[in-house]
């Protein structure tokens, strides 16, 4: 109940309504009393008394559908039904009616030590800057900090809080652009969370799931900011939007220069009607169905991959057992073993070893693999043959499950007509978009470069799509204005300062780039951050909001990729991204990879390498017209410029040439990536080879050939390493298809047989060796190498056990003994260790119970020390009666470990 007193007299009863406004002609806020009969009566505020009256200090001041924030120095309530607000600096005060405006209490993260360390940082940049357009830069960004709204409402306020807001289910979405799994997943995570994270690895669709964020804010009649230093990254937004007939909501902002071209050509409206389109439940429902075919979709890409796998393992072992001299056994087709049958059988007759087969043998190959005739199971040769036969058993029966539901998966997608279906849905949301957009057509469309800003509300209605860049996005809008959402590109490679900019105008923030490409390059300043994931000298972005929000923050990680060879992506998803891609493009028998080693010697000088690009032109010549498939030319990319440089004087001209870190971002249908490095001392320094074997700058370097990849490195310069260089090499002898790459005299893994046959093993024993004390120590070691091996220093390392010898070091490479050779096909390794790349053996673990004490044993076990030593391959024993076994486990694969990347 409000109350009036005018004069020191009470008219509430007698008056049915009254107002409050500021008179210029009196220079004073004015009451007016309205009476029932039309009369009105009006008196200057200060003579008169309205109950509730209620005072509030500094505020926040917003109107309904704006985006400006505003900061009040007071406001006094009245009634509950005006304020009367003061601005700073304001001459007279402003009367606003209750309903048309919100008043916010401001945050005090701005007198947080998260944003003091960040103003410290944007201070010393600027003393620090070691030229005049650095310094002015610097100097843009402290000025920029000091403009940001001190609003509870923004992503910057959840960052520097470290607490991440939960968004309301909002309408239903589209998908104009189309879309994939994950992607799916990433859009709709973006919409449940303030702040969000998508991580786009190369060539997985990155842009297309942004401008599927963009549709969906532009369908809620929201604004956003899409951000990055990368200017291609966000050029090739704009050009996908323009494509599709939706550039005219885009403003190109950022520097003056920007927003000067901008203005200067305004895009228009456009005049036409747009097609009919589906309601928004219409188009759920499409959505609906399509999702039902997604997972198969990528069932598809994912048994197609194994495939692939399946059949170059088989190869591998076919060539070993050629070059073995093993003979085909008869055909197990009889048996119907399938493939995890087949690892079961393989582990019983690993465990019956040298014995005969006696009757509980009999009974257990009958009622597990129904074999009733084990006299082809008999010891020595016999057994040995079917052994290797089930091997190859393995292999053909994986393949052939393969195929079968590779094609059940296939025509599920035919029958559901998935690709049409993906089609609709891409149309049906873009009409439905371009309609709505029709029908909120703006007022206005004349603006200019120096007037936007006072009237910043119609402009982001007219166009709710800005670009900017992080450095110039708080000048580039109204003081105080806080937009819905912004989308930070490459973020990978952005400074957290800047960065930060950008999340104190907006409400919402969605991260996008992927921390296994390049990072940002610190500035090192030696300022100590409040918390760890803040440290602007160690984290990019994209890391520190990993950091602060840890599992309060959505990731979505985009897995389908649609550009290299799947034989090119194979190893960065191996290598990098532990298998999670998968791979959409088709392997149709190319030859996507080469390797081009330099002959011996020290070639480098001065960051350059004559010799790899004499190396590179002698293979050009002999090849002759270059790939060129989709006519995005061939490309040259080194970690030095020097090198760059020089190969602008020795290549072909249609090379397009730079360094790795300037080629993030762009693609070639061929790649030529030189390593420049030699075996001199300076080259094989820690901080040298750091540099050049950095996992991200392999990992950009690799994904940026779409046909081939060409990798021109020196002889063993990586080798010691255990690092990035030297998995790709190892990689590319596995896979590629040149028969004259030299085999080395190891046995690559068959991995996916390994796999299979230790967890046959493990089953096998859990049932048949409880009690096995030997049994029991092997478990423990096994987890002590699984515990080790879990360390982010071994993660290029896996291992197998119960490996036969022969299929470890090749029996073909060296001159063995015949005794070695004999004793080489029956003898087993407790464990061996792998690099996952290229699955090439590298050490050998070995559980030695009491039994190795005797002599027959000592003997064995010196044949097993002299064949690993003559192939090169370190053993480790250990005795089950021994101490400090985990810290000898660490010790022995530590020469393996990969290099940490120094800073």
């Amino acid at each position: 109940m409000v109350s009036i007193q005018m004069g020191g007299e009470d008219k509430t009863a007698k008056i049915s309504d009254w107002s409050i406004y500021w008179s210029d002609k009196y220079e004073a806020l004015q009451l007016t009393c309205y009476y029932p009969s039309k009369k009105t009566y009006t008196r200057p505020l200060s003579d008169c008394r309205v109950s509730p009256t209620r005072e509030l200090g500094e505020m926040l001041l917003t109107k309904p559908g704006s985006t400006i924030v505003k900061p009040i120095v007071k406001a006094t309530i009245y009634g509950e039904r005006y304020a009367v607000v003061h601005y700073p600096d304001a001459d007279k005060p402003y009367v606003y009616k209750m309903d048309g405006i919100s008043l916010a209490t401001p945050t005090a993260i701005k007198d947080s030590p998260v944003f003091h360390y960040f103003s410290a940082v944007a201070n010393a940049r600027q003393d620090h800057a070691e030229s005049e357009a650095d310094r002015e830069i610097a100097a843009n960004v402290v000025r920029q900090l000091g403009k940001l709204p001190a609003s509870a409402d923004t992503a910057l306020h959840a960052y520097c809080s470290g607490r991440n807001g939960t968004l309301r289910p909002g309408q239903g979405l589209i998908y104009p652009f189309g879309l994939n799994e994950s992607q799916l997943a990433a859009v709709e995570q973006a919409f449940r969370a303030q702040v969000s994270v998508i991580e786009g690895p190369p060539g997985t669709g990155k842009t297309q799931t942004i401008l599927n964020i963009l549709a969906n804010i532009l369908l809620r009649r929201q604004t956003v900011a899409v951000l990055s230093n990368n200017n291609a990254a966000v050029e090739n937004v704009y050009e996908k939007l323009e494509k599709c007939g939706l550039g005219h909501l885009i403003a190109k902002l950022g520097n003056q220069d920007n927003r000067k071209s901008f203005f200067a050509d305004l895009p228009p409206w456009p005049s036409s009607e747009p097609e009919p389109a589906p309601t928004l439940d219409e188009i759920q429902v499409l959505l609906s169905r399509l999702k039902q075919h997604l997972h198969d979709h990528n069932r598809a890409a994912q048994l197609q991959v194994e495939l692939d796998e399946l059949t170059i393992e088989r190869r591998h072992l076919q060539q070993w057992q050629a070059d073995s001299g093993i003979r085909a056994a008869n055909s197990l087709d009889k048996y119907r073993l399938s493939p995890r049958k087949t690892a079961d059988l393989m582990a019983y007759l690993a465990h019956l070893g040298e014995q005969r087969i006696r009757l509980k043998d009999r009974v257990e190959l009958l009622f597990n693999f129904r074999i009733f005739r084990t006299k082809p199971f008999a010891q020595g040769d016999a057994r040995l043959s079917v052994f290797h036969a089930l091997q190859m058993h393995y292999y053909d029966k994986a393949l052939q499950d393969t195929e079968a539901e590779l094609q059940a998966c296939r025509e599920s997608l035919v029958r559901g007509n998935f690709t049409a279906l993906l089609d609709e849905l891409k149309t049906a949301s873009m009409r439905h978009l371009k309609q709505q957009l029709q029908r909120q057509a703006p007022r206005s469309d004349s603006f200019d470069a120096n007037t936007y800003r006072q009237q910043f509300d119609a402009f982001v209605q007219r166009f709710p799509i800005l670009g900017s860049g992080t450095h110039s996005i708080v000048n580039s809008i109204a003081p105080g204005a806080i937009l819905d959402y912004v989308i930070i590109d490459e973020a990978s490679l952005q400074n957290i300062v800047p960065g930060i900019l950008a999340l104190g105008c907006a409400r919402n923030l969605i991260v996008v780039g992927d921390n296994r490409q390049l990072a940002h390059i610190p500035v090192i300043l030696g300022l100590q951050a409040p918390a760890e994931a803040y440290d602007c000298e160690r984290y990019s972005l994209l890391d520190s909001c990993i950091g602060v929000f840890k599992e309060a923050l959505p990731r979505t990680l985009l897995k389908e990729h649609y550009r290299c060879h799947p034989r090119i992506i194979q190893f960065c998803n191996q290598q990098f991204y532990n298998n999670a891609l998968v791979p959409m493009t088709e392997d149709k028998g190319e030859a996507p990879l080469r390797l081009v080693v330099t002959a011996k010697g020290n070639h480098t000088r001065q960051n350059v390498n004559l010799r790899e690009l004499d190396s590179l032109l002698k293979l050009l010549e002999n090849e002759g017209e270059p790939v060129g498939l989709d006519g995005e030319g061939r490309g040259f990319i080194a970690p030095f410029r020097a090198q760059v440089n020089l190969s602008g004087k020795h290549l072909p001209p249609d090379f397009v040439r730079d360094t790795v870190h300037k080629f993030q971002g762009r693609e070639c249908d061929e790649i030529v990536f030189s390593t420049v490095l030699d075996k001199k001392r300076y080259n094989q320094e820690r901080k040298r080879l750091d540099f050049v074997d950095d996992p991200r700058m392999i990992n950009v370097a690799v994904s940026r050939a779409k046909h081939r990849f060409t990798l021109v490195t020196g002889d063993e310069v990586f080798t010691g390493n255990n690092g990035h260089i030297a998995a790709l090499i190892r990689y590319i002898t596995y896979y590629a298809q040149d028969e004259q790459i030299v085999r080395a005299p190891v046995v690559s893994a068959f991995d996916l047989l390994y796999r299979e046959f230790d967890s046959s093993l493990a089953r096998l024993d859990a049932r048949l060796r409880p009690g096995d004390s030997r049994y029991k120590s092997e478990q423990i070691v096994a987890q002590l190498l699984r515990e080790a091996l879990s360390a982010p220093a071994y993660q290029s390392l896996m291992y197998h056990s119960q490996i036969k010898l022969d299929q470890i070091a090749s029996p073909s490479n060296l001159d063995w003994t015949d005794r070695e050779r004999a004793f080489m096909a029956r003898a087993s390794c407790d464990f061996v260790v792998y690099f996952k790349v290229g699955k090439i053996p590298v050490g050998v673990i070995e559980v030695d119970g009491g039994s190795h004490n005797r002599p027959d044993q000592a003997v064995r076990d010196a044949l097993k020390n002299g064949v690993l030593a003559k192939s090169g391959i370190p053993i480790l024993r250990l005795r089950t009666v021994e101490s400090r076994i985990a810290e000898r486990i660490g010790d022995f694969i530590a020469q393996w470990a990969s290099p940490t990347p120094s800073g």
